[in-house]
Formats: C-alpha cells, structure tokens, sequence
C-alpha cells in the first residue's frame, strides 16, 4: 500500500469463506450461514515527510467604541510538502483562556530531571491561583489539578539532597538557583495542596548559608539546562531572585537575611547597563517596598523600552530587549515580563498604571505559541505569572464583543464573546492557505484572536548522518554537536516509527544509546519509550 492522502485512513481487510467442489480432507466444503465473512478494519495515520512547522499570529483587542482591526497575510513556504498546510483561528474572552484549554499541556504530569520537574510544575499554580482570584475555578479542574500538583510534589523530593538543596539528579553540589525556584513554587502551592513546612524550612536555611558577608549570594551547582534560568547569569541577579522569592512567601524586608540581600542589590542599582538586572531589580524593590528604588529603576526602563503603535489607542505595544544588537525572543519575553510584574505589584496603582501594563500585555500576547506558552522555559513560567496577576487585576465580569473574520476568497465568519463563554475555546478551520486576512473586533469585551498556521516543509540535515545494518536490523544515529559554545545544552533526539508500522515489544530492550565524548557532548544518556513505541533520546 502506498497512501496518496495525508491524514487518518481507514483500511478494511475481508476473508470469505466461498463454496468449492475441492475436497477437504477428503470431505466436502461446509460453509455455514453465518459467520463466513470476517472484516478487519484499522485506521493508518499518514504524515508528511518533513518537519512541521507552526506560525501564530495573536491579537488582544479590546474595543472602546469603534471597532479594532487587524490584518495578516499568508504565504508558504517553496518547499512545503503538498496537502500539509492547514489554518486555523481561534477566539477567546480572556487572554489566559488559550492556556487553559491547554490544561493536559500546562497542568501536566511533571517529569524528568529536578529543572524539567520545576519548569512544567510552577505554571500550573499560577492558572491556579488565577481562576481561584476570579472565582472561576471548578471542581473538576482543582481534583485534576491537584492531583498533578500532589505528584510533581512528590516527585521533586527525590532530587533534594540531604541539607535542604535541590540539585539536577538530587546527588552532588546543590543549586542556589534551581534551590530558591523550588522554594517559590512550593510557597505558592502550599495553598493547594500539602507540602512539608519541614522541607521548605531546610531549603531557606541552606539558602540563607549562600549568603556572603555583602548580602549577595554566592552561585553554586550546574544546571543541565543551561537556558532554564532564563537571564539569571550573575550574583546580582541571582541575589535579586533569590530575593524576590523571599518577599512573595511574605518574608519582611526586615528578616536579616532580606534586609541584607536588599542592601547588596541597591549597591548595585548604580549600574543600569544590564536591561534584564534592571528589570529584575525593578521587581524586587517593587515586592520590597522601596518606592523610591522602584521608580528610578521603571523611569530608566522607559527611556530604553521599544515602542508601537503608541498613537493608537488600545493597539500599542511596548517591550525591552537586552540590548540593540542583542536580541533573544525568550529574553525579551522574561524581561518584559519582570517589567509588567513591577508595574501591578506596588501597593498602589492608578489607571495608567493599567494603560501602561496592557501595552506589556499586548506585546506578550503577540509571542504566545498556539498552546498559550512561549519560546523557552523560564519566559514561560514569568510571563504566565505576569499575565496572570494582569488579569485579576482587570478581570470583570460584563461586556461582549463580536469577532468578524474575513478570508482572501471573501468568506466570512463571525464569533460572540461574552461573559458567559469568556473561557470557552471558539474555533474554527480556515480554507485559504494563502492570501490576506483581517479580523476585525467590535464591542466593549476584550477578544483574544490568534491565527495558527501549520505545514511541513522538508529540509536536508547536513550534521546527521544514518547508517543502517540490515542484515543485523541495527539502525544507528551519529551526531556531533557543532555549535558555538565549549559543551552542549540538553540535546532530545526523538525518533518517531514510520506511518503503519509499530515496534517490536521485545527489541526495545536492546536499545541503547552511548557518547564518544562524554566529558565535552553529554554527561547523561536517557532512553525513553512512547506510548507508539518511537524512542526519545535525552543526551545531558
């Protein structure tokens, strides 16, 4: 068989019992009434060769009187495999609605190493708190929630040494920094389900031994994931983090150890070259109370923020970047984030305090990926959290909008958004693959409208060599990493079985996975199993 269609096909194999003047064992062919024929059917899922790639264009429009409009085209690529492109659009009243209806991404089953377990945790408290705060939580979602929360809990204590730090694989050096983010996160999820006030206790005296005798603390451990911590590089950010997650466990700036590390980082705030401390530090003097501290630090921001589409009411945009010849999507997306966290977090906050911050929260919505996260870890975890505390802040309960979407053929489709569909998930596929679209939002509720574009296109992988040995049925994968920095990040391989075909239960024990160089490429090799059978390769 040679599948000419993408998608899932169903096929259909029947045996017939027929009659026959053939002896049979020297007997005569019986062919009972019923139960002659038999009909096996399974479905074939067929997928593009290639590498799919994905395109999302996200739009928060909140009309105030006229109507708000956007517009997009899109163009595929030359290479793109034929019959793969698909589009599709989807609108939602809240601007975390498109995380929520993506609760089996982002409240998930935590897994993996001590930083994959905190990274894939820590959003999922933050949706928490934002539908308790808004009085939108279910039932339903807590019990599921909890229970995912219970095991990532649970499965964060094995990578706890035995002085109260966390470390990659719970053995060896602790981390300070991976320390202080699991202390955070487990502050906050205390209010959903249990955790050992034993346990928090040990963490926060180990970290309060890292503090030197200036009140910076000291940088200690390895992250395997180098791009986990986001732009956390230095003492004075790490002081500043470490900080911050003191202050949002309620700890009083007069506790010796905050008092002290506070005094360290406002000896550092003379410093405003680095975009991504300033903005940090903006934050922590925020929680700290500093009013003074807080507004040089946001008026510096301001001078160097980029700005668009300021003249336009409800479509402006505002974001940092770590410097003009510098630019790191998921950094951007982090420091943002801290900027947007320091403006809602004062005691007291006026009108354009919230102007100010939508146009954050604008910009943010613009990078989200079609599952309501972003690029990276870390920039996801912060920005879900500034998001989070904006749309308590806003939230409101009255309101509608309609959402007018017209495609290149002139076909037009219509959404209603209101408070009582303000989370649910309106969408719908788009015929045109190609061509121009606008979108346009009328009404006095907010819309979140995002266009998703998926499609396959091939590629040649130039570093990848494959061998395969038939006669033995070994396949084997070289790869050698060839980039810029002294050793690797996390390297996933991830093979997937050919359409139709399905392993053999008994070979995948056999498979093993090994470094030539393990002292410059990998430390770890991790062989993980799918539910389909294909292999997933974990090189740290």
């Amino acid at each position: 068989m040679a599948p000419s269609v993408l998608g899932v096909l169903n096929v259909s194999v029947s045996a017939e019992a027929v009659r026959s003047q053939t002896a049979c064992d020297n007997g005569v062919v019986n062919v009972p009434e019923r139960g002659r024929v038999d009909t096996v059917t399974r479905s074939l899922l067929v997928k593009a060769e290639g590498t799919e790639k994905s395109h999302t264009y996200n739009w928060l429009l909140c009309p105030t009187g006229e109507a708000l409009t956007e517009e997009v085209e899109l163009q595929l690529p030359q290479n793109v495999v034929d019959g793969s492109a698909r589009i599709s659009l989807s609108v939602l009243g809240d601007i975390l609605g498109r995380a929520l209806n993506n609760l089996d991404g982002l409240l998930q089953m935590p897994y993996g190493c001590g930083e994959q377990n905190m990274a894939l945790l820590s959003p999922n408290i933050y949706i928490l708190e934002y539908l308790r705060n808004t009085e939108q939580l279910t039932p339903a979602i807590l019990e599921k929630a909890t229970k995912f929360l219970t095991s990532g809990y649970q499965r964060q204590l094995n990578y706890k040494n035995a002085d109260g730090a966390y470390s990659t694989f719970g053995q060896g050096l602790g981390n300070t920094w991976l320390t202080a983010f699991v202390l955070r996160s487990f502050g906050k999820a205390q209010s959903f389900i249990y955790v050992d006030p034993a346990t928090m206790e040990q963490s926060k005296t180990w970290l309060d031994r890292q503090q030197g005798q200036h009140g910076c603390f000291r940088t200690l451990g390895k992250l395997l994931n180098n791009r986990m911590k986001g732009g956390v590089t230095d003492e004075v950010t790490l002081t500043a983090y470490i900080t911050a997650s003191m202050l949002e466990l309620n700890m009083s700036v007069t506790d010796p150890v905050v008092d002290h590390s506070l005094s360290c980082l406002k000896n550092s705030t003379s410093d405003l070259s680095n975009t991504y401390a300033t903005a940090l530090l903006a934050y922590t003097f925020t929680l700290a109370g500093d009013v003074e501290t807080r507004a040089r630090l946001l008026q510096h921001l301001d001078t160097i923020s980029f700005q668009e589409g300021e003249l336009y009411p409800g479509r402006g945009l505002l974001h940092w970047s770590q410097s003009s010849s510098e630019t790191s999507p998921s950094l951007e997306v982090e420091i943002s984030s801290y900027v947007l966290l320091a403006s809602l977090s004062a005691s007291s906050r006026s009108t354009s305090d919230l102007g100010y911050a939508s146009r954050i929260v604008r910009w943010l919505v613009r990078q989200q990926n079609a599952y309501g996260g972003f690029s990276s870890t870390q920039d996801t975890v912060v920005a879900l959290q500034a998001l989070a505390l904006y749309s308590t802040r806003v939230f409101s309960r009255g309101g509608a909008s309609t959402v007018t979407v017209r495609s290149p053929s002139g076909d037009r489709c219509l959404f209603h958004v209101n408070q009582n569909n303000k989370l649910l998930y309106q969408e719908r596929a788009l015929q045109d693959t190609e061509g121009k679209y606008s979108v346009e939002v009328q009404g006095s509720a907010c819309a979140s409208v995002q266009v998703s574009e998926y499609n396959a296109y091939l590629v040649f992988m130039a570093k990848i060599i494959q061998a395969f040995d038939y006669e033995n049925q070994l396949s084997i994968i070289f790869l050698r990493y060839h980039g810029k920095e002294l050793t690797t990040n996390m390297i996933i391989v991830d093979l997937k079985m050919l359409s139709g075909f399905s392993p053999d239960p008994d070979s995948l024990g056999r498979v093993s996975c090994w470094a030539l160089y393990p002292w410059r490429s990998c430390l770890i090799c991790v062989l993980l199993f799918k539910d389909d059978g294909s292999l997933f390769m974990q090189y740290q």
